[in-house]
């Protein structure tokens, strides 16, 4: 009978689903014509269990962390992890509940002869070739780590690029090209012990890893000449890792979990007959008739990690593969959770261009917004993750920029990147509050809910219009709406709960606005009376009682 209700609504509506409203608002201008969007929503059926937001520390934070004023430092912090509202009751930071810390292969200390020619991505490490352990290293990193777990980040992830260096083949932190892990043959237990280690002894200063992710973009040759750590590994290799981590972390960090395998590309976890022996990585790992099978080990996560670079650039394409990846982990039986750990712009697309010439705008933050949209409502992300949370260059990779007071470093050869090194400038970007609209509100252990928009228009063309997302706190009945309109048009939004017995409180909401006028600004709209104004981000929170 539900089914029958939904498609005469639809029916119905889809006819002045694009009909036009004169409405004046202050906010919008003095005349502003409002499209109506209808959208229903029925809190009843419920997809993924929502695990956070979150971002990475690699490889900025080392030297903000250890360097700059106390008092930058403490701004950015509360940026990235505040969930506190002013006095206006606008928010201070997008509250992020997941942090990831970059444990080091040891570049740093090698410096020119790393190979790695940018020091700002070269990393220091724990371990000594002696054996012996140094801790007060990557200690601007480790300051952002105690910041991000005093303002209450809910879950703490370390990952590792390389091996340590005196543990590879070559004996740098990157490695000579081909398929294989870059490590000395015989090392497989010693760098499983140097990750158990290391999460044993932040667990012992209170700071317990949740996860630990032995590997990162394995597909990836990351050979010279080398912008940064990394290294190549085989489902095999990873697999081998995988198992001799679980037993140590058991002795040394046991509340920790293993996650694999961070694919370079989503296309990675299902198929790609690319890279041989490092593809088709949900059914390697996951399906107990594989040689590679690891899903029954006891502190593996039954998560797949996944990056969504060069997935976005066409509407097409962004749903296509990840309605590919949904189908796949249906055959999971709902056992498999997918988290998106990491993007940033390195496609071209005509709305933003490319990676360099970063934007501090509302272009690019709208861009990411439809990426996040689509990965939770498409692929049913239970986690996303932005690479780096600061950077220094003028490319679009950081939620925070840093500078000496101009549009960011071109390159590493710049001599203003050693200046930044000890103190500059930062600056807020959209982007950051944009990811703010979900991170600050969509909290972990949330519901997605059915959250439906009433159109005539094809998903391709909807995600260059209007998007619409639905999440519930099923303890306490809080209910969170996302709209993100990417059109140069306002939009009139009519809520319909059909048959659905809900009330919303009030019949208002907060509403936290990211626009070109501000950023999660607060308001209280009514439900008869939601407005987005063009090219926003809106979030709308209220309590509803259920019948």
């Amino acid at each position: 009978m539900k089914s029958f209700y939904y498609l005469w609504l639809m029916m119905l509506l889809s006819v002045s689903c694009s009909s036009q409203v004169n409405k004046t608002h202050a906010k919008l201008g003095e005349t502003e014509n409002f499209q109506v969007e209808n959208i229903i929503i029925d809190p009843s059926i419920t997809y993924q269990t929502m695990e956070g937001f979150g971002a990475s520390d690699a490889w900025r934070v080392q030297f903000v962390g250890k360097n700059w004023p106390v008092e930058k430092r403490d701004s950015i912090a509360d940026l990235l992890f505040s969930r506190e509202m002013d006095e206006n009751g606008n928010p201070k930071g997008i509250g992020l509940s997941q942090w990831r810390f970059y444990i080091g292969a040891g570049s740093m200390e090698q410096g020119d002869e790393s190979g790695v020619s940018n020091p700002w991505r070269r990393a220091e490490s724990f371990l000594n070739a002696d054996g012996t352990y140094d801790w007060s290293r990557q200690a601007g990193q480790q300051w952002f780590l105690n910041a991000a777990k005093e303002r209450g980040v809910d879950k703490l992830l370390a990952f590792s690029i390389s091996a340590p260096v005196h543990m590879t083949e070559n004996e740098k932190a990157w490695s000579d090209g081909g398929n294989n892990f870059n490590i000395k043959s015989g090392m497989m237990d010693d760098f499983a012990d140097f990750l158990a280690n290391v999460a044993g002894h932040f667990a012992s200063q209170d700071l317990t890893f949740d996860y630990i992710s032995p590997f990162n973009e394995p597909q990836w040759d990351w050979k010279a000449p080398a912008s940064q750590e990394g290294t190549p590994a085989l489902n095999s290799e990873i697999a081998e890792v995988s198992r001799l981590l679980s037993s140590r972390l058991m002795d040394t960090s046991p509340s920790s979990q293993i996650v694999i395998p961070e694919a370079a590309e989503l296309q990675f976890l299902y198929g790609r007959n690319l890279k041989p022996g490092r593809q088709n990585q949900i059914d390697d790992f996951f399906n107990p008739s594989s040689d590679n099978y690891i899903g029954d080990l006891p502190n593996l996560k039954k998560s797949v990690l996944g990056h969504s670079y060069f997935t976005t650039n066409e509407n097409k394409k962004l749903i296509d593969i990840r309605r590919s990846l949904a189908q796949k982990l249906e055959n999971y039986n709902g056992e498999l959770n997918y988290w998106q750990s990491e993007f940033c712009i390195l496609e071209r697309h005509d709305d933003i261009g490319a990676g360099w010439e970063r934007d501090l705008g509302m272009p690019t933050a709208l861009y990411v917004a439809r990426v996040i949209h689509h990965d939770i409502t498409v692929a049913n992300a239970t986690l996303w993750s932005w690479w780096t949370a600061l950077s220094q260059f003028d490319f679009k990779d950081g939620l925070i920029h840093l500078d000496n007071g101009n549009d960011g470093i071109r390159g590493p050869e710049n001599p203003e990147s050693e200046l930044l090194k000890e103190n500059g400038f930062f600056r807020e970007t959209k982007l950051l509050w944009a990811l703010g609209n979900y991170s600050l509100f969509v909290r972990p252990g949330m519901k997605r809910i059915y959250v439906e928009s009433v159109t005539t228009l094809s998903e391709a063309e909807q995600a260059d219009n209007f998007m619409v997302s639905g999440y519930l706190n099923t303890t306490d009945n809080t209910l969170v709406l996302v709209m993100v309109n990417y059109s140069n048009e306002a939009k009139k939004v009519n809520i319909d709960n059909l048959e659905t017995s809900f009330e919303i409180s009030d019949n208002r909401f907060d509403a936290y606005t990211t626009s070109n006028e501000g950023s999660l600004t607060r308001s209280v709209v009514l439900t008869d009376h939601i407005e987005v104004g063009p090219r926003s981000v809106i979030t709308l929170v209220s309590k509803i009682s259920i019948d």
